[in-house]
């Protein structure tokens, strides 16, 4: 990526990740990829592509327009970030269907950008403090949403959420839709290609890596607090 943005006198420091994301709040249930077909759906960047070859109908609009768009079905689905942001702009009171997971943001990564002639121009102790600094946000935004998404999940709930995993059948149609997505931009862009090839092979390694570890340990531990008992309080 620094490599790319070199391109355009951009130099990158990761600056922040909310972790996976979720799906989104539709006005009514997704039961099958044929629901995908013709709904008007908030969403963009290559989730909009992708999901355009399904039938779905993207729409670009700002986080301030988003519930007006939804309250009157001027859209039928909008996705944002999460439920702590999501629940601040109050779309569960118009639309009580909320999905995951955001597929198409599983570990979205946020980024400071710096002018390459500007960055050069400091003095290296203030290089050294900005990087420290991005380093620093990157790590904390991360532990701030773990924090904050669990309870805002649950008074979703309490007000009456339903919450929902995209049927299987829509996420492996979305994988096959968003793979030919990336072969089709890779046959166009040689950019595109010199960054996706060395990062698919990262993550096909890491998921193999994070299936004997990491998923295991986390799906043991979500059986085991959800089946244990509750203590009783002493009087």
């Amino acid at each position: 990526m620094r490599e790319f943005l070199a391109g355009y006198n951009i130099i990158n420091f990761p600056a922040g990740n909310t972790g996976a994301q979720m799906g989104g709040w539709f006005r009514k249930e997704i039961k099958t990829v044929a629901d995908l077909k013709g709904l008007k759906f908030r969403v963009g960047g290559f989730a909009g592509t992708v999901l355009a070859k399904l039938g779905t109908i993207p729409q670009q609009i700002p986080g301030g327009d988003i519930y007006p768009a939804l309250e009157k079905g001027t859209i039928d689905a909008a996705e944002w970030v999460g439920p702590y942001d999501d629940e601040k702009l109050g779309f569960y009171k118009v639309a009580k269907h909320y999905y995951y997971p955001g597929w198409w943001e599983g570990g979205p990564e946020l980024d400071l950008f710096v002018n390459t002639k500007a960055w050069a121009a400091l003095p290296k102790e203030y290089q050294a403090i900005l990087e420290a600094a991005c380093y620093e946000a990157n790590v904390d935004m991360v532990a701030k949403y773990d924090a904050v998404n669990p309870p805002a999940l649950r008074r979703l709930i309490a007000n009456g959420v339903q919450l929902h995993a995209f049927p299987r059948e829509m996420m492996q149609a979305c994988y096959k839709a968003a793979n030919e997505v990336f072969e089709e931009t890779m046959a166009k862009n040689a950019a595109f290609k010199k960054i996706y090839e060395p990062w698919k092979k990262f993550r096909d390694e890491d998921d193999l890596w994070f299936s004997v570890a990491e998923k295991n340990f986390d799906d043991f531990m979500v059986t085991a607090t959800r089946s244990a008992p509750t203590p009783t309080p002493k009087k």
